[in-house]
């Protein structure tokens, strides 16, 4: 155990968000997303999307230099249909990073191939549909 850090991030975890550079991209998928055929690295956390994701969010930095920095995969023939834990995202989005962070949607498809490029993904237990969301990391600015 460390102070500060969310007991969740443990020493793979940390690893990974630290070797990241600007730019590389992250993905929290849930339980029922083909993780280990996708091809980048992936960490078990064993715990829901959203807890995952405030986790992570408590030391990552999301990319300002770019218009969208985080993306959820659409429903399955409904692209616009609103899932509850997309809320749940946005809210955690916004108290660890700010307002002006925006959750965008991608294909299912398009989501898969996205992940494929990933540095590496972040399986929770997830067991809602739809618990999956990408991140694009940022930089951390000199004080």
């Amino acid at each position: 155990m460390l102070k500060a850090i969310d007991p969740l991030l443990g020493p793979d975890l940390l690893y990974v968000l630290r070797a990241m550079g600007h730019g590389d991209e992250i993905a929290i998928v849930d339980a029922n997303y083909p993780a280990y055929s996708a091809g980048p690295d992936v960490i078990r956390l064993e715990t829901d999307s959203v807890s995952a994701l405030d986790a992570i969010l408590s030391l990552f930095p999301l990319d300002t230099f770019v218009p969208e920095t985080c993306w959820r995969m659409q429903v399955v023939d409904h692209p616009q249909q609103e899932e509850p834990i997309f809320d749940e995202f946005r809210k955690v989005i916004a108290r660890r990073e700010g307002p002006q962070f925006k959750l965008a949607s991608l294909e299912r498809f398009a989501f898969y191939e996205r992940v494929k490029q990933s540095f590496a993904i972040v399986k929770s237990n997830e067991r809602r549909l739809y618990g999956n969301i990408l991140l694009k990391k940022g930089i951390v600015r000199p004080d």
